[in-house]
């Protein structure tokens, strides 16, 4: 867990930027609010995974999905570019959605993927949780 928090923070330090146009932005993982998933999936067949989040800000627009395997887990998030300024407005309402195709290469029981969800009081990452088993 503490490698997934090193690399949430190197993330975001590395991913600073200034483009050519003046604005400034800033990168932040969103969380993920809710999944399509299949139940089960199949030996070396493709599947789409959609993931619901909401932007907070109109300063904040979809940049990239993050997406970390280690061995059966994988861990999937959302992030955002901010455009640094003083005029965003909040949008509880901006409603976002991705869709990324997964391919099944492993016949070892099951895959475990970890939405990311934010972090809890004490600032630990949470994460939604799916653990979908593979047929042969």
């Amino acid at each position: 867990m503490k490698k997934i928090a090193s690399l949430f923070v190197l993330l975001f330090i590395l991913n600073s930027c200034s483009p050519s146009d003046g604005v400034n932005y800033s990168f932040e993982l969103v969380k993920i609010d809710s999944v399509e998933i299949p139940a089960e999936f199949a030996l070396g067949e493709t599947y789409p995974i959609t993931v619901h989040y909401k932007l907070p800000s109109s300063c904040h627009y979809f940049n990239n999905l993050y997406y970390d395997r280690n061995l059966n887990v994988r861990t999937i998030a959302i992030e955002s570019a901010v455009e640094n300024r003083n005029n965003c407005i909040e949008t509880p309402n901006a409603i976002g959605e991705h869709t990324f195709n997964f391919l099944v290469t492993s016949n070892g029981g099951s895959y475990i993927f970890k939405f990311y969800q934010g972090k809890n009081e004490s600032g630990e990452n949470q994460f939604l949780e799916y653990e979908v088993p593979v047929t042969n």
